[in-house]
């Protein structure tokens, strides 16, 4: 087996593990937890970071990945205090909000910096 195919199974085997670990965070927490609430935010991180490396899954792209999730995140977590009808008709639905978040906060970002 090749490096690249190599490395594209152990990140499948990855996001195997990340995506109901990522669920189980939002769904089976308390809804005051701070896990709920913020440390999620770091699966979701890692989420992307391991579905962009399945696609570029070469080391030299691997810090260019996590700078870009990174910086998609922080732009989705400002883009969070606008509330235009469309956004807010996205952001009522499961996938919505979990994709492009709700309320903006301050907290949700050192889980950001800590997943990336």
């Amino acid at each position: 087996m090749t490096l690249p195919n190599r490395r594209r199974v152990w990140t499948l085997i990855s996001l195997i593990i990340v995506v109901p670990a990522g669920f189980a965070s939002k769904l089976l927490t308390p809804r005051d937890s701070w896990i709920r609430d913020h440390g999620a935010g770091a699966m979701y991180e890692i989420f992307w970071i391991l579905a962009a490396f399945f696609v570029w899954p070469t080391e030299r792209a691997a810090k260019r990945i996590a700078l870009w999730v990174l910086s998609i995140t922080c732009c989705l977590e400002v883009l969070q205090l606008w509330h235009p009808p469309f956004l807010e008709r996205i952001r009522a639905t499961f996938l919505g909000a979990t994709l492009i978040g709700t309320t903006f906060d301050w907290w949700d970002f050192p889980p950001y910096f800590l997943g990336s």
